[in-house]
């Protein structure tokens, strides 16, 4: 968790090949799993979040092939310290498309 913000929009654009200018929130987490840096860009700057766990861990990916996109309920679940797969939770649905007749 040394890098700040220019290094770690570097790491957006230049190691993971993706746009940092995105409307989207980039999460960043240390070996230890316990902080957490989230960069997004609003506009007219980069925004910087931090956020560090007294107790606990962070459900983190280890490789590579664990990164994915999240929802903003598994992200609200992640920064709560929780799995952000949650077994319980109600997926969304969508009703069954009746045959025509």
């Amino acid at each position: 968790m040394r890098k700040q913000l220019n290094g770690l929009v570097d790491m957006i654009q230049y190691e993971f090949r993706l746009d940092p200018y995105s409307n989207a929130v980039f999460l960043f987490c240390g070996r230890r799993a316990d902080r957490i840096k989230a960069v997004h860009y609003e506009g007219d700057g980069f925004c910087l979040l931090y956020k560090r766990f007294e107790s606990g861990q962070l459900q983190w990916p280890r490789s590579g092939q664990e990164v994915r996109q999240l929802s903003d309920q598994q992200l609200r679940w992640l920064l709560e310290g929780l799995s952000p797969d949650q077994p319980k939770a109600v997926r969304n649905w969508a009703p069954a498309v009746p045959p025509d007749a």
